[in-house]
């Protein structure tokens, strides 16, 4: 039981690790998205990727550790969680804290990551709000019958032919 409670402390550890990169990223990531640097921000993305995926890993793995400790305690695995494993070791205080206080920092590491990621998500939307708005712009301008400024012609009456859109679907 032991070096399963070590191994779990341990991959925890990394997962928490990694959310620590993270966030920096995202904050980086928010200036990216204001600054409407795609380029930066698909390198970011695949930055993102790369790390979620190694997160993907250690949370098989965690999983792995959790349904193990389950089979040693006699309780089913899908009832297990965290707080459930620091309460079992009630009478390990050293492995009890440690696996508390890495529980606690992951939570308000990802927590934080939550708060960025909402607020970068609120910035694209913003963002795809005001593209549709521009496409409807262009377009309505597009479609508006004739041409209505004044010039050397001003008496003849410039009608466009009439568009159904933007784009060229018959390409």
């Amino acid at each position: 039981m032991a070096s399963l409670i070590e191994e779990l402390i341990d991959t925890l550890q990394q997962e928490y690790e990694i959310y620590k990169k993270l966030i920096p990223i995202a904050e980086n990531k928010t200036e990216v998205i204001v600054s409407n640097d795609l380029i930066t921000l698909q390198d970011i993305t695949e930055r993102e990727q790369a790390m979620i995926e190694a997160i993907n890993a250690l949370e098989r793995k965690r999983d792995e550790v959790v349904i193990n400790i389950g089979t040693v305690v006699n309780k089913d695995p899908g009832t297990i969680h965290i707080r459930t494993v620091i309460q079992i070791l009630e009478k390990q205080p050293k492995e009890q804290k440690q696996l508390s206080e890495i529980h606690d920092n992951l939570k308000n590491t990802i927590q934080r990551l939550v708060e960025i990621n909402n607020h970068n998500k609120s910035l694209i939307q913003q963002s795809l709000e005001m593209i549709e708005f521009n496409m409807n712009f262009i377009q309505s301008t597009r479609m508006s019958p004739g041409n209505l400024s004044y010039n050397k012609g001003a008496s003849q009456f410039d009608m466009p032919s009439l568009q159904t859109g933007m784009f060229d679907a018959k390409q």
